[in-house]
This record gives C-alpha cells, sequence and structure tokens, in this order.
C-alpha cells in the first residue's frame, strides 16, 4: 500500500526543484529546499532517492568525458616531453648566436661613433662656410663704403649705409666687427654731413657770382620771346592794344623765367647729407638770392608781390580737396549699401579678365579653377579702388592748375589720397562695421575686403607715379600711409565679431529652462544647448575664410563667454533652490560643451587649450556629482589640489541652495532613511567653507 503523500505529481516536483537548485543561483537554494520538507512526509527521503540517482548520472557523464579525453591528455603529455629537449637545444642555440652577434657588433658601433664625428665636423665646417659667406657681402660692402669715402663720392657712400643698416648688417649684428662698424657709421655721417655744408656754401657763392650771366641769358631768351609775338601778332593783324599787352607782361615773363631756372637748378643741385638740415639752409639762401635777383630798379612799373594770390589758391585747394573728400563719402556709403558681402560669381573668361583689368588681383591657384567660380572679395571691393583712383584725378585736376613742380603735385596727390584713405573711407568703414543689420558672415567678408584692398595700396602708389613721372624712390616722397586704415578696420570687425557672437550665445542662453527642482535628469542634454552648439559649428565653418588667429580667439572666446555664462546661470541670486536631478542635468549640458570643444571646430588648437575654457565648471561639478568634500577640504590651497580651480565661495553659495528647506522639493526627500544624515553632513560641509571664506577675507 502507498504511503501517504505520493502521489503522480510527487517525482515531477523533485525533478523541478532539482532543476532549480542547478540552475538557480545559490542565494535562492534556502528557499527551493524548504519546499521539501514543507511537502507531504516522505517526500524528503524520496527526494533524497532522487537526489542520489541524479548525482550517479553526472557521474556517469564525468566518468565518460575523462575515458573520452584520456588519451588526447597522454598524447599531449608525451609530445610536451619530446618538445622539452628542442627547447633546450634552441635555448642554446639563441645564446650562442647573441653572443656572436654582440662581439660583431662592437667593431660596428666603433666604426658608428667614428662616422657620427665626421658628420658633426662637416656639419660644423658647413656651419662656419654659411657664417663666412653671411659676413662676406657686409665686409665688401663696408670696403666699398671706405673706397667712397676716399674717392669724395658721399652721395653713393650714403646709400651705401643705408644698404648697410637696413640690410646687411641686420644678418650679422651677433658679430663684434659689425658693432664696431655701426658704431662708426654715425661719425662718417657727420664727415659727410660737414663735408656736403662746405661744397653748399662754395656752391651757393658760386650761382650768386653768375647770377648776372643768368639773367643775361633770360633776358635774351625773352627778347626773342618778344620778337616773336610780335611778330606772329602782325601776321594775324592783332590790334595794337593787345601788343602792348603783351610788352607789358615781358618784364614778368623775365622774372617767371629767372625763378624757374634758380628752382630747377635747386631741384637738380640739392644734397642729401642731413636732409632737413641741408634743404632749409639751401631753400633760405635761394630765397635770398632770388629776391636779389628780382628786385625791381626804383624807376620801372612792375614788382608786385603774387604770394597772397597763391596763398589764397592754396586755400582754395584745400576747400577744393574738402568738397571732394565729402562727395567721395557719399560714394562709398552707396557703395557698402548696395554690397551683398558675397564672394563675386565668375562665369567665364570675360567676366573675369573683366574684374582684373579693374581691380589688381592675383591668384594663380584661383586661375587654375574651372568656371564658374568666386572671387574671394565682394563687389565694394573693385568698385571702392576704381571710385579712390577717380578720387585721384578730380584732385589733380585742380593741382595742375596751380603751375606747381611735379614733385609737390606729386606730394599733393599723395597727401590727398592719404586723408581719403585715413579719414573718409576709415570713418565710412568703422560706420559699416558698427550698423546693426551687419551679422556675422558679413563682418567676415569686410575683413576679407579690407585685407584685399590693403594689398592694393602698393597699386595705387604706382598709379601716382604714373601720373606724376616722380619715383617713389625720391626722398621727399609722401608715403601712402592709409594701409593703417585696413588694419583698424579689420580690428574693428574683430572686435565686432566677438562682441556679436557673445550676443548670439546670450540669446540661446535665454531661452534655458531648466527644472531646478527636478528629481531626476532627462537623460539628455537640454534642447537650447544643442541648437546653440549646431549654430557655432555652422558659423565656425564660415570662420575658415579668415587668418587662423582670428577664428582660434573667436572660438576661445565664445567657449569662454559660454562658460561664464553656464556658471553665472548656477550662482545667480535670484536661483534659491537647486536640486540633485537638476545639476546632473546641468552636468549633461556642459558634458555637451566640453565634446563640442573637443572636436577642434577650428583648426590651430594645441592638446586640449579649448578644454580649458570649461575647467571651472568641470572641477566644481565634479565635486558635487561625486560628493568629495573630504577631499576638497584637505587638499584646498595645493598645488596638486584635485578641485585646484573650485572657489569656495562658489562652492558655498551652490551648496547652500541645495541646503534642506523644509519643502516639497527638498534634494534629498528621495532617501527617505537617511534625510537626516545627509542633512547633517550639508551642514557639517557649510560650516566648514564658511570658515574657510572667511579665513580667506581676514587674510587679504
Amino acid at each position: 500500500m502507498a504511503e501517504i503523500g505520493e502521489g503522480p505529481g510527487t517525482v515531477p516536483e523533485h525533478e523541478r526543484i532539482l532543476q532549480e537548485i542547478q540552475s538557480t543561483d545559490t542565494a535562492c537554494v534556502g528557499p527551493t529546499l524548504r519546499s521539501v520538507y514543507d511537502d507531504q512526509p516522505n517526500a524528503h527521503k524520496k527526494f533524497m532517492e532522487k537526489l542520489d540517482a541524479c548525482i550517479r548520472n553526472h557521474d556517469k557523464e564525468i566518468e565518460k568525458m575523462c575515458n573520452f579525453h584520456h588519451q588526447g591528455f597522454v598524447d599531449a603529455i608525451t609530445e610536451l616531453l619530446k618538445v622539452r629537449t628542442d627547447a633546450e637545444k634552441l635555448k642554446v642555440q639563441v645564446t650562442d648566436t647573441n653572443r656572436r652577434f654582440q662581439d660583431a657588433g662592437k667593431e660596428v658601433i666603433v666604426q658608428t661613433e667614428d662616422i657620427i664625428r665626421c658628420r658633426i665636423q662637416q656639419r660644423n665646417i658647413t656651419t662656419v662656410v654659411e657664417k663666412l659667406q653671411l659676413c662676406l657681402p657686409v665686409l665688401e660692402m663696408y670696403s666699398k663704403l671706405k673706397e667712397q669715402m676716399s674717392t669724395k663720392r658721399y652721395y653713393s657712400a650714403l646709400k651705401t649705409m643705408e644698404q648697410l643698416e637696413n640690410v646687411y648688417f641686420p644678418r650679422v649684428s651677433q658679430y663684434r666687427f659689425c658693432q664696431l662698424m655701426i658704431e662708426n657709421l654715425p661719425k662718417l655721417r657727420e664727415d659727410i654731413k660737414e663735408i656736403s655744408m662746405s661744397d653748399l656754401k662754395d656752391f651757393l657763392e658760386s650761382i650768386r657770382k653768375h647770377s648776372d650771366k643768368i639773367g643775361e641769358t633770360a633776358m635774351k631768351q625773352a627778347q626773342q620771346q618778344k620778337i616773336f609775338t610780335v611778330t606772329l601778332q602782325k601776321q594775324n593783324n592783332v590790334k595794337f592794344g593787345k601788343t602792348v599787352y603783351i610788352n607789358d607782361r615781358i618784364p614778368e615773363e623775365r622774372n617767371e623765367i629767372v625763378l624757374k631756372h634758380a628752382f630747377e637748378e635747386e631741384d637738380e643741385n640739392e644734397e642729401e647729407g642731413d636732409e632737413e638740415t641741408f634743404e632749409n639752409y639751401y631753400r633760405k639762401q635761394r630765397k635770398k638770392q632770388a629776391r636779389l635777383v628780382l628786385q625791381p630798379q626804383s624807376n620801372m612799373g612792375y614788382g608786385f608781390p603774387v604770394n597772397r594770390l597763391f596763398d589764397l589758391l592754396f586755400e582754395i585747394r584745400d576747400q577744393y580737396n574738402e568738397t571732394l573728400l565729402k562727395k567721395w563719402a557719399g560714394v562709398f556709403r552707396d557703395i557698402f549699401e548696395e554690397d551683398n558681402y558675397s564672394p563675386i560669381p565668375i562665369v567665364s573668361e570675360e567676366e573675369y579678365r573683366a574684374i582684373i583689368s579693374k581691380f589688381p588681383f592675383q591668384d594663380p591657384d584661383l586661375e587654375k579653377q574651372p568656371f564658374p567660380k568666386k572671387l574671394p572679395m565682394s563687389q565694394s571691393v573693385p568698385h571702392i579702388y576704381i571710385q579712390v583712383k577717380e578720387f585721384i584725378y578730380a584732385s589733380l585736376k585742380f593741382s595742375e592748375s596751380l603751375h606747381r613742380s611735379s614733385t609737390e603735385i606729386d606730394d599733393m596727390l599723395r597727401k590727398s589720397t592719404n586723408l581719403l584713405l585715413t579719414r573718409t573711407l576709415s570713418s565710412c568703414l568703422l560706420n559699416l562695421i558698427k550698423k546693426p543689420h551687419i551679422g556675422l558672415t558679413e563682418l567676415v567678408q569686410i575683413i576679407i575686403n579690407t585685407t584685399h584692398l590693403e594689398q592694393a595700396c602698393k597699386y595705387l602708389e604706382d598709379f601716382i607715379t604714373n601720373i606724376t613721372n616722380i619715383s617713389q624712390e625720391t626722398v621727399h616722397t609722401t608715403r601712402l600711409y592709409g594701409l593703417s586704415t585696413f588694419k583698424d578696420a579689420r580690428h574693428a570687425a574683430e572686435g565686432e565679431i566677438y562682441t556679436k557672437l557673445n550676443q548670439k550665445i546670450d540669446e540661446f542662453v535665454q531661452l534655458a529652462d531648466y527644472d531646478w527642482t527636478m528629481s531626476e535628469p532627462d537623460g539628455r542634454a537640454s534642447g537650447y544647448l544643442m541648437d546653440l552648439i549646431n549654430f557655432l559649428r555652422s558659423i565656425f565653418q564660415v570662420f575658415t575664410h579668415l587668418p587662423g588667429k582670428v577664428a582660434q580667439t573667436a572660438c576661445m572666446s565664445a567657449c569662454q563667454h559660454l562658460s561664464t555664462s553656464l556658471m553665472q546661470m548656477l550662482l545667480d541670486s535670484e536661483l534659491k533652490q537647486i536640486s540633485m536631478g537638476a545639476v546632473q542635468q546641468f552636468n549633461l549640458d556642459v558634458i555637451q560643451c566640453e565634446l563640442f570643444a573637443s572636436s577642434e571646430p577650428v583648426p590651430g588648437f594645441q592638446g586640449d587649450t579649448l578644454q580649458l575654457a570649461f575647467i571651472d565648471l568641470r572641477q566644481l561639478l565634479d565635486l558635487f556629482m561625486v560628493w568629495d568634500w573630504s577631499t576638497y577640504l584637505a587638499d584646498y590651497g595645493q598645488p596638486a589640489s584635485k578641485y585646484l580651480r573650485v572657489n569656495p565661495n562658489t562652492a558655498l553659495t551652490l551648496l547652500e541652495k541645495m541646503k534642506d528647506t523644509s519643502k516639497k522639493n527638498n534634494i534629498f526627500a528621495q532617501f527617505r532613511k537617511n534625510d537626516r544624515d545627509k542633512q547633517k553632513l550639508i551642514e557639517t560641509v557649510v560650516k566648514q567653507l564658511r570658515s574657510l571664506v572667511n579665513g580667506m577675507s581676514q587674510h587679504t
């Protein structure tokens, strides 16, 4: 008769229990075994029998597996014993080979060291030869200077001195013989000045002695001109009154001829020793001589002064130039208003040639590109260049009527052009940069435009030279210093880029809408921050056309401003409470900022330079994320501190926002049993931070 509790479901139940024991974690075995004892009275015995049967089955399987792999194990041991003998032989051979290699390498090492010494000697010899080749031209030029001084070719000697000072001496200025030469040049210049002054006085005295001959020649030429004019008037039946008028002008023409000869001699014979001293002395003496020559006799009806007339003409010229500057200010403003601030598209060879015929632009790489293509500057650049040339033409029309020398006309044109660049065009550019509708893309194009305009200034100098036939190498030639206009405009545009970029960042940051009492973070960065990063990526792509330093400065400035804005958001006095979930969410946003910085949005940064813009935020958030106050307080002030960039005031401000305020959104509400301990910990840290801050204040 079957025992009580034995039923058809008992054996399957034991199998299930065995499967659970074999498959589940050891921590859950207790409840499973307890079910055996809680079952029917004989269930324990049956379960033990079933367990023994299961053990026997596993033993049989293990025995079968061992029998199956036994022979392979024996074979493997046998092979290992055979390999041991071969391995010992191989070890002996390797040791012997290594020894022989070491012996053979000793001789190679010795020869290599000899070769190295020879190479060093060769390099030293080459260096000495190079330095000697660098010094030889200096010595040759100095020898040439000595020869010119001995042969009294002082003008050539001055030119040689300039070449030595500007070209040759800078190359070898570190050598003592060069310093001696440099110290000797002022004395040579002083000698030339004294000798030239003596020659100049002799020359002026010679002119004074021969002034009678000069006047005689002038009178003869005037008489010949008079005879020719009278004859011509008679042939054309000109009235007698006009002939008298011509005769009356003869003394005036004579004076003009004498003046012309005087000033022509002045231009031809001017010395260049000490420029200002010689020029003032020479002009003063020649004017005195001219006054003596032109002194009218008491019995003649001529000699009226015309200085006031010329002064009036110069004043009119200045007013005329002011009028031109005002007119061209309007022209420049119209050009800037009509510009689209985009690279000029070129679709054919004819268009390309038409533009470069008006504006001097050279780019071999661009010329090789197929059409259509784009010039880097916008439409305003060639228009501005053309208008500057038109201004020079307009200024020239008035200057030509003043009967001045070519040198003076060249000087007036260059001064007027400098005023146009430094005052009119500069003012228009600065006003343009400050206009509200000029965005970051337009500012980038303006920087590119000013670069090309600056490069074109040398062609404007050539243009003036071709008009006046006065070489730029002439001593008294005024240079176009309007280049500073474009440098200043570029700097202003760069500063405006940094300002507008920071303003854009502020606009995005103002869209931030943090839930400062959230219990858990969203698990992804905030939408406003991702939009901001996408904007920065796109704008820095446009900055690739800028000089590398400008783009890098803009990128670093943007990251620093973003870091400062985020820090200010955390420390805002209107923000009274911050939960740990909000800190974690904020940390996700800062991680995205760091990823952006590490992606090298602008090439040229070394290492993690750009990421250092967020180092203050990173260390502060790390401190609060890991709650590592013991390390912070222990290491504060140490150079190797893990939280070196965390200011105690900042940490205290943020920690006080996280204190328990007995409100519903307490940051530790989720820790039901540990709220009190956590709160005590925060209060303890707050006290320590306050003590640290007070100590710093007293020390200060």
